[in-house]
């Protein structure tokens, strides 16, 4: 066999002509592609840009951005004014009236201090009436005893029974006892009765 000599391969692999050019034109399409995109999302972003504003302003307002008529507003504040003017009369009228109420308070302790005052004098007065009819009663009671019993029992016969019961009570037995002969047996007995019964509703000790 005759040997065929083989040519040494070399290291590199080589790139044809037509291989290269055709490298450098898709990377011409793919650079164009590249740029062709990029101009159009700009173009689609300034676009959405621009809608922003009016898609906003079409949108409806939502419950907690609503935005009242100006009248509903004014009637709502009217309302609120209004409201406001009879909380301040009412706490008005409750002012005049706890004002009424100190000055009535204030009338009724000078009151309650003149009545204690007048009673305070009344009973000084009831004091000293009562401390002379008690020293008139005692002198008029000691003429009585001091006096016949004959003249004595006359007058008693004209005097009212319990008021002449209540000066035999005041005397001592003796001269009681001698009024009361001298007197009438009604008499007598009207009077002595009414003792008896002052001295049953009196004190038993």
């Amino acid at each position: 066999m005759v040997a065929i000599a083989r040519r040494p391969r070399k290291s590199g692999r080589r790139i044809r002509p037509v291989g290269r050019a055709l490298f450098l034109v898709a990377c011409f399409l793919v650079a164009s592609g590249v740029l062709r995109l990029g101009t159009n999302v700009g173009s689609v972003l300034a676009e959405q840009t621009e809608q922003q504003p009016e898609i906003e302003a079409g949108k409806p307002d939502t419950p907690a951005t609503m935005r009242l008529p100006d009248d509903e507003v004014n009637a709502v504040l009217e309302a609120l004014a209004k409201k406001e003017n009879r909380l301040k009369q009412r706490e008005e009228q409750l002012e005049k009236r706890l004002q009424d109420l100190a000055l009535a308070e204030r009338t009724i302790e000078q009151r309650l201090a003149e009545l204690k005052t007048a009673e305070a004098e009344l009973k000084r007065t009831i004091d000293v009436v009562d401390g002379a009819s008690e020293r008139d009663l005692e002198t008029l009671t000691a003429v009585y005893e001091n006096m016949k019993s004959k003249d004595a029992a006359a007058l008693f016969e004209q005097m009212d029974p319990e008021f002449s019961a209540g000066f035999l009570a005041r005397m001592k037995p003796g001269a009681a006892a001698g009024i009361l002969a001298g007197l009438s047996a009604e008499r007598a007995y009207s009077i002595s009765a009414i003792l008896a019964g002052r001295s049953a509703l009196g004190p038993t000790k």
